[in-house]
């Protein structure tokens, strides 16, 4: 039987590395906004204020279902291989920011956002079999990640 045991330690560091992704992703995301405002958008794309409401949501679901799935027990190497799992989409998470606002490459951002979707669809395939629950919260986090895999496809085809 799974039982959760939710301890303060995992908590603070499960916090502390959301929170830092959502930093260096948010310093790389305020870079080139010159650039960005230029470019040609679909009649479609949300307006500005609604990223930094959704990404907030995504990222208090990310910490929760995180917390959820790393504190149901017994531990297996599943646990394990979600957290690892999490971890190369937080970097995923950086590096499209990098990308699109630091580096100005559209292209090569919407693969990252492809892969950043794929391994959320990872982390809920694998975590149900952990915790249905904390597998269920990153749905959101999906429905947007592919959103915004073919918004970036959208913006690259209208600007080249």
């Amino acid at each position: 039987m799974k039982h959760i045991d939710v301890t303060i330690s995992s908590i603070f560091v499960i916090v502390g590395a959301v929170v830092f992704v959502a930093l260096v992703g948010g310093y790389f995301s305020s870079m080139n906004r010159d650039w960005y405002d230029t470019l040609r958008k679909p009649s479609w794309q949300p307006p500005n204020w609604a990223f930094p409401v959704a990404w907030n949501t995504i990222f208090v679901l990310c910490i929760a279902s995180l917390i959820l799935l790393w504190n149901t027990r017994p531990h297996t190497a599943l646990t394990t291989a979600l957290v690892w799992i999490f971890v190369f989409n937080g970097v995923a998470n950086i590096l499209w920011s990098a990308l699109f606002f630091g580096s100005k490459l559209i292209f090569p951002a919407i693969f990252d956002a492809g892969i950043l979707c794929l391994s959320t669809i990872l982390i809920i395939v694998l975590g149900w079999y952990v915790n249905w629950v904390g597998a269920m919260l990153l749905i959101p986090y999906a429905a947007w990640t592919a959103f915004a895999t073919y918004l970036t496809a959208v913006i690259y085809r209208l600007n080249t």
